[in-house]
C-alpha cells in the first residue's frame, strides 16, 4: 500500500546531491501546479521524472511531504528572484509582478497549498515563516532608520505590498478582461499600476 497523504515528514536527502531527487521535485512542481495536491498522481510524477513510484516514496513519504519539499524550494527561488529591498518597496512589487506573470504555474502551486493544506505544520510552511520573519525584520530596520513611516506595522506593510503585487496573478479572469477592456491593455500598464499603487502607499526612501 502506498504511503498516505497524512504524513508531512520527508526522507533524509542523499548526500552529495541526487539528480533523481531533483527530477522528482521538478516533475512534482509541474504536477502539483496543474492538478493541486489531491488531484496529483505519484505515478505521473514518477513517469515524468523517469523513475518509479517506489523511488519517489524512498525520498518522500507521501504527497504532502513531496508538496512541502517542492513548495519550500519554490519559496527560496521566489525570495532570491525578487529580493526585498525595504527601502524600495515599489521596485520589490515590480519584481514580484514580473516573477508571477512569467510563471503563473508557480503562483498556482503556492495557491493549491493554501487551499488544500490550511493550518498545517508542513516543512514548506515553516520555511515560508522564516523568510517572512526576515522580511518583516528588514522593514522594521528601515522604519527605525527613518526611511519608512513608523505608523505602519511592518507585517501590514509586507502583506499589502505582496497583495498588490500579486493582484493580477491571483485574478486571471481580470487579466483576461483587462486585455480587452482596459484603456491600455498592455502587461506593462498593469505593472505600472502595481508599482504606482505601492509607491503612493510606501514611497521609496531618499
Amino acid at each position: 500500500m502506498s504511503p498516505s497523504r497524512d504524513s508531512h515528514q520527508t526522507a533524509a536527502p542523499a548526500p552529495g546531491g541526487d539528480t533523481t531527487r531533483e527530477r522528482i521535485l521538478t516533475a512534482a512542481m509541474e504536477e502539483f501546479a496543474r492538478h493541486g495536491i489531491a488531484g496529483a498522481r505519484v505515478d505521473r510524477i514518477a513517469k515524468l521524472a523517469r523513475t518509479s513510484k517506489e523511488r519517489v516514496y524512498a525520498y518522500f513519504r507521501g504527497k504532502d511531504a513531496l508538496y512541502a519539499a517542492v513548495a519550500a524550494r519554490e519559496h527560496v527561488v521566489i525570495a532570491e528572484a525578487t529580493q526585498l529591498d525595504p527601502s524600495d518597496l515599489p521596485g520589490y512589487a515590480g519584481r514580484l509582478f514580473d516573477y508571477f506573470v512569467a510563471r503563473p504555474d508557480h503562483h498556482r502551486l503556492i495557491t493549491w497549498g493554501r487551499l488544500e493544506l490550511p493550518g498545517t505544520t508542513a516543512a514548506a510552511d515553516d520555511h515560508a515563516q522564516v523568510l517572512i520573519a526576515r522580511k518583516i525584520d528588514l522593514l522594521r530596520q528601515v522604519q527605525q532608520a527613518g526611511q519608512l513611516d513608523r505608523a505602519w506595522d511592518p507585517a501590514d506593510v509586507l502583506a499589502l505590498v505582496n497583495q498588490i503585487a500579486m493582484t493580477w496573478a491571483a485574478q486571471p479572469e481580470l487579466s483576461e478582461a483587462a486585455a480587452t477592456h482596459a484603456v491600455d491593455p498592455a502587461i506593462a500598464a498593469r505593472r505600472a499600476a502595481v508599482v504606482t499603487a505601492v509607491e503612493r502607499l510606501f514611497p521609496r526612501a531618499h
